[in-house]
């Protein structure tokens, strides 16, 4: 395989532990039933103490949306000016070490939740900044057929390096309430005191050692293309964004793939961000229970997004896209179906979201590569970014709000269906090959 492909692959490698084990199944799920004892103990009920915690939750999540939201467009253009984005990925992944390893110092008795919340919320946000910067490599690592492949590809190989940190987080560190990792092994073999939770909290550090230390391969193997053209300034770069946010009128392709992938990728992180929370409140699983529900969605992501890249070949990106919501709108309505659903059919359901979620992430990273004018990557897939963030707080609010109104935690998944049939209606008018202008000018 060419190594500055593989040096690409290994953004998503080095990378995705923060979402699969961070965000989803290990500090998600530990801060939701650590800040829930804490406000039982501050004389709130167990109700009110769960819904108190998912609201701290989901309020970071919108607020670190919203800020990747708003100013990845223009970080965008300030790389397509210098066309140093590798300069920018190295930035962000000190922020995102930092991020994670200061959640170490999350107190075991919860009385620095706003702490923990705060150092996460600086982590997840420089991840998803350096992401934007990597995405808009895809379009220069190979010919226009080849780009769905190469997406899912990296995709997969980023699902397949989630999984061996959470099997590592789960088989090490992680204790259970019998003050054991999975493999029965006191935490980190001894050296970490499971009362305190020192064995889930080293999760944080981990995390930021495994970044650091996988994001090597990447500088050492990937090169931006010099030969690409780039803005002659910020200035120019600045307006010509605002040119393509003007223009997207006459670009209706562009413009329904950005709204239809906002709604539909904003009902995808709900699923994401608040699968570990519910099985934690809801159903009062232990954080390596939700851990191995984690290994068999990662398993199942990496399979898909594989195997999705060669139908994104074969058929291009859009049939996959609105193969994969039509997939995850059937499993949103089992899970309102079936209140009491069975845990083996809870776990399907977490390797279907895994699988189908990963592959319409993959296959709509190649659709926005045919939609990317040439020398403005990064300001399309700061759009992009934009597009994906912009409503991030929509899905954790209607959450909330169908929730408290009806009393009934499944039925907070229903809006959740509304938003992926809205994109799946928007995606009508995108055309498959995309609309871009290969002419590019200031």
């Amino acid at each position: 395989m060419n190594k500055r492909i593989l040096g690409w692959y290994f953004f998503d490698w080095a990378s995705q532990p923060y979402h699969t084990v961070m965000l989803t199944c290990v500090f998600g799920p530990f801060f939701a039933a650590l800040a829930s004892t804490y406000f039982m103990g501050s004389g709130l009920s167990e109700q009110a103490a769960d819904a108190r915690a998912q609201s701290m939750w989901s309020f970071t999540l919108t607020a670190a949306g919203l800020t990747v939201g708003l100013s990845a467009p223009f970080l965008g253009a300030l790389a397509d000016a210098t066309g140093h984005r590798k300069v920018w990925i190295g930035v962000f992944s000190a922020f995102c070490a930092v991020g994670a390893a200061s959640l170490w110092q999350t107190s075991p008795d919860g009385s620095n939740l706003t702490f923990a919340l705060t150092m996460f919320a600086v982590g997840f946000v420089a991840v998803e900044f350096a992401q934007i910067f990597v995405n808009a490599q895809l379009p220069g690592l190979g010919a226009d057929q080849d780009v769905g492949q190469l997406s899912g590809s990296g995709f997969s190989f980023g699902y397949l390096g989630g999984l061996v940190a959470l099997v590592i987080a789960l088989g090490l560190l992680v204790e259970q309430a019998s003050g054991q990792t999975i493999l029965g092994v006191p935490p980190a073999i001894g050296e970490l005191n499971a009362d305190t939770f020192e064995g889930t909290r080293a999760v944080g550090p981990f995390v930021a050692v495994w970044f650091l230390l996988f994001m090597v391969p990447y500088f050492l193997w990937f090169r931006d293309d010099q030969n690409a053209p780039k803005h002659k300034s910020f200035g120019v770069a600045i307006s010509h964004l605002g040119q393509t946010v003007l223009g997207l009128s006459a670009r209706p392709s562009l413009a329904s793939f950005l709204f239809g992938s906002m709604l539909y990728r904003d009902a995808l992180n709900g699923l994401y961000a608040f699968g570990g929370t519910y099985a934690a409140l809801a159903l009062n699983w232990s954080v390596p229970q939700v851990g191995v529900f984690g290994i068999i969605a990662v398993i199942s992501a990496a399979l898909f997004t594989f195997l999705g890249g060669r139908l994104d070949r074969r058929y291009g990106p859009k049939p996959v896209i609105v193969l994969s919501i039509l997939v995850l709108i059937a499993i949103c309505f089992l899970i309102v179906a079936l209140p009491a659903m069975p845990t083996p059919l809870f776990m399907v359901c977490g390797a279907l979201i895994g699988g189908f979620g990963g592959t319409a992430q993959a296959a709509s990273r190649t659709l926005m590569a045919r939609h990317a004018t040439q020398g403005a990557e990064t300001e399309a897939f700061g759009l992009y970014g934009l597009a994906g963030r912009a409503t991030s707080f929509l899905a954790p609010f209607l959450i909330g709000v169908v929730t408290a109104l009806t009393g009934n935690v499944q039925n907070g998944v229903l809006p959740l269906i509304l938003l992926f049939l809205l994109g799946l209606v928007l995606l009508g008018w995108t055309k498959p090959e995309g609309d871009r202008d290969d002419q590019w000018s200031e």
